[in-house]
């Protein structure tokens, strides 16, 4: 119910799962909600796309149920060791991420939200609202498409526009490296589609020296392949085959020839921000925060975030504690896996696994809720 000079009683800026959550959220507890992002048509993102059961549940939470392949659980491999956990709360489900978007935007559309296509590119803050400059949508535009810059209004922003957030930087609120990121080489993401049937439904992690492959069945006739690692074992050799012909020689020849679809890539993966709030500007999702993919949990958390922030939307106070709460265990994990991962110990981490598989499955079991 926006107030009179209001256009939106929240502008959330992103569309990505996130954003759509968010907006849903904030339509449900009767607030005009506005999203705004540069980007037409469906989203696709260089992601697992594997729905763990309590990022599923959560998705049904919101109205939405996508289709996609069942995931039992998880299985760690490297050099012919392997630990697998199967999941005991229910399934998930590998969930192309065009179609995870169009079924949270057919909900949030339904829920009565706002879709302005723009680009965000001020923000200015008073004590009843936030002054929103935007400008056409797409790339930064030419000089005469700057001229068409206009304001809207609204008396919050919620920020969900991913890893390399607008918001967070015209919120004055990124910040600067800490000593956790001078640790670990800066680590980045790509993912491809390959056209052949599904052999297992766990998420299969493979391990090699430099890198991990997400394996994640997505369609009866569709796995996607996710490479996490350093700038420079991802681009060695000649794109995406090469990285899987030096570093997963196994996998590779299963997929040969089987590709469908471009690469996509994402990074650095670590990012940081100094609050999750500033005045009536609030930080969703990755814009937040991110630490690394290697637990598959972000959008779990994302959307945990999204449903706190319109709870707690009028307390800064609160929503940067419940922030806390839902991340915790997404931080400390990833956290305490990546230094690990980025030790002269890497190589141990599927053995240690194999060896004490009621640990490997207790981790698991927590990352699934």
């Amino acid at each position: 119910m926006r107030g009179g000079d209001l256009d939106a009683d929240v502008v959330v800026v992103g569309a990505g799962p996130v954003g759509l959550a968010a907006a849903i959220h904030a339509r449900a507890a009767g607030l005009e909600a506005l999203i705004v992002d540069r980007r037409t048509g469906t989203f696709d993102k260089a992601c697992g796309e594997g729905l763990l059961p309590g990022a599923l549940r959560a998705v049904r939470a919101l109205g939405a149920d996508p289709p996609g392949y069942p995931l039992t659980g998880i299985s760690y491999r490297s050099r012919g060791r392997r630990a697998d956990h199967r999941f005991t709360g229910g399934p998930g489900r590998g969930v192309l991420r065009t179609t995870l978007h169009a079924a949270l935007w057919s909900r949030a559309a339904d829920a009565g939200a706002r879709l302005l296509h723009a680009r965000v590119t001020a923000l200015c803050q008073d004590a009843g609202g936030v002054e929103v400059e935007i400008a056409p949508g797409g790339p930064p535009a030419s000089p005469a498409g700057e001229s068409a810059r206009s304001t809207l209004r609204a008396g919050w922003v919620l920020g969900c526009d991913g890893l390399h957030s607008t918001t967070r930087r015209l919120a004055g609120l990124d910040a600067a490296p800490g000593r956790g990121d001078r640790a670990v080489r800066r680590r980045y993401g790509l993912r491809r589609h390959f056209r052949v049937s599904p052999w297992s439904e766990l998420v299969e992690v493979h391990w090699s020296r430099h890198a991990e492959a997400y394996v994640t069945p997505v369609g009866a006739d569709t796995v996607g392949v996710a490479l996490l690692g350093p700038r420079e074992t991802l681009r060695s050799g000649d794109g995406f085959d090469a990285v899987l012909r030096a570093q997963f020689p196994e996998l590779r020849a299963r997929l040969a020839g089987a590709w469908a679809g471009p690469v996509l890539g994402a990074g650095p993966l670590r990012r940081r921000s100094r609050r999750r709030a500033a005045g009536r500007v609030r930080l969703v999702g990755d814009a937040s925060g991110y630490v690394d993919a290697l637990t598959g949990e972000g959008i779990r958390v994302g959307l945990a975030q999204a449903d706190a922030v319109v709870r707690h939307l009028d307390d800064l106070v609160a929503y940067e504690r419940a922030w806390r709460s839902v991340t915790r265990d997404y931080r400390t994990l990833t956290t305490g896996l990546l230094a690990w991962a980025s030790s002269p110990a890497r190589g141990a981490i599927v053995p240690a696994a194999a060896r004490a598989p009621w640990l490997y499955g207790t981790v698991v079991e927590r990352l699934a809720r």
